[in-house]
């Protein structure tokens, strides 16, 4: 029997991300969730390197290309519907975790125990899903910070929210203090001036 659990990820590219508001650059739950990874993995070297974590860098880079798999079956939910009140986020959960389900059952059986802890998203490892959650927030951040560089005022508020709770993620994550210090700067760089540094 043939699995469509591949064919299920290759559709991140048809999620779009920000519906609700205008974009310069358009995005997508692919390109997401790889940016996402490579920062993930970055504050996770950071964290061994700089602050004696010990945390498989690898595996919060593989649990960070999957954090929005639920999404494939069902788009992303802009943050504002998303919590527009506690019990419609509850609700939202429940469809991202039966989506979740879905994903994984979508594996051949064999495979499926591998996976339940990477894209079951109560399932993944406490300490890797906040340092997810911390590189979600920071890629989300940049992108604030590149639309507004392109003098689009729609993400305003996005940067504001945002910034805020970066504020407290720095207070409780040395690793992502690190990283704003060391590389958000050269992020909404333009070309000639990264050539230049």
């Amino acid at each position: 029997m043939q699995s469509t659990f591949l064919a299920w990820m290759f559709r991140m590219p048809l999620i779009k991300r920000w519906s609700l508001m205008f974009c310069v650059k358009p995005e997508n739950i692919a390109e997401h969730s790889h940016q996402v990874a490579i920062v993930a993995h970055l504050l996770a070297v950071i964290k061994n390197k700089k602050f004696d974590g010990q945390v498989n860098a690898d595996r919060v880079a593989t649990c960070a290309l999957y954090h929005e798999a639920s999404e494939t079956r069902y788009g992303d939910i802009v943050n504002p519907t998303k919590y527009a009140n506690a019990e419609i986020a509850r609700e939202f959960k429940k469809i991202e975790y039966l989506a979740e389900q879905e994903c994984l059952a979508s594996l051949p059986q064999e495979f499926q125990d591998l996976f339940d802890d990477i894209i079951v998203q109560d399932n993944v490892n406490e300490e890797y899903k906040a340092i997810v959650k911390a590189a979600d927030i920071l890629v989300a951040y940049i992108k604030a910070l590149d639309e507004i560089n392109h003098h689009n005022p729609e993400f305003e508020h996005v940067k504001q929210r945002l910034g805020t709770k970066l504020a407290q993620l720095q207070q409780e994550m040395p690793e992502v203090q690190y990283f704003t210090e060391t590389f958000l700067q050269a992020c909404t760089a333009s070309v000639d001036k990264l050539s230049r540094s």
